[in-house]
């Protein structure tokens, strides 16, 4: 049975992937995509994704006239080599990120923000999950990019696709690579009063 909450929820964003994730959580949802600018000069990334992810809250509660709304925003980057590894426009650039990444151990970083507009609270916090790739072929590697799947990944890869096949393990949030950290999500939901293991009118919003 689906649970849906008193606040109406929005996310800040255009992913398909934070969706799905939010959609298996029983969150009703609306999505408004941001229009934030993402250029920083900010050079700690866990500044950074908290930055963009808190910027692409701030910029969705700016277009919405709700009172009572739950915005929830965020931003992933794969880290590697003190260096921030976007997406792939080309196919040649994608087998030179997973050429690199390939039989080392990465970082998967997200920043999120959550925005209860109805009490002026917000709170933004973020999450890191350490990924190892598999030691792969060129040929195998090759192969995964003619997929299609890495081009609108950071780091090339999509950890819940095909893309599992690359990954030996991880340490910390599965979800976090995907895009949403679950838990990180739930605990700042509980400090605003909204506890999503709990039915709709039993939390007090």
């Amino acid at each position: 049975m689906q649970v849906i909450f008193l606040a109406k929820f929005v996310l800040a964003s255009a992913s398909p992937r934070r969706a799905d994730i939010l959609k298996k959580l029983g969150i009703d949802f609306e999505v408004i995509p941001s229009s934030f600018d993402e250029k920083s000069n900010i050079k700690d990334v866990r500044e950074l994704v908290k930055y963009l992810a808190e910027g692409k809250a701030k910029d969705v509660m700016s277009k919405t006239d709700a009172a009572d709304v739950i915005i929830i925003g965020a931003d992933t980057v794969v880290y590697f080599d003190n260096k921030i590894i976007g997406k792939p426009k080309s196919e040649e650039e994608a087998f030179q990120i997973l050429k690199m990444l390939n039989n080392k151990k990465h970082k998967a970083l997200t920043g999120i923000c959550v925005i209860d507009k109805k009490n002026n609270k917000i709170i933004t916090d973020y999450e890191v999950t350490n990924v190892f790739f598999n030691d792969l072929s060129d040929e195998e590697i090759l192969s995964y990019i003619k997929t299609k799947e890495p081009f609108d990944k950071a780091g090339a890869y999509g950890i819940q696709g095909l893309g599992s096949l690359l990954v030996k393990r991880i340490e910390g949030c599965y979800f976090n690579v995907v895009g949403m950290p679950v838990t990180k999500l739930y605990m700042i939901l509980k400090k605003m009063g909204v506890n999503l293991m709990v039915k709709e009118g039993e939390h007090g919003r």
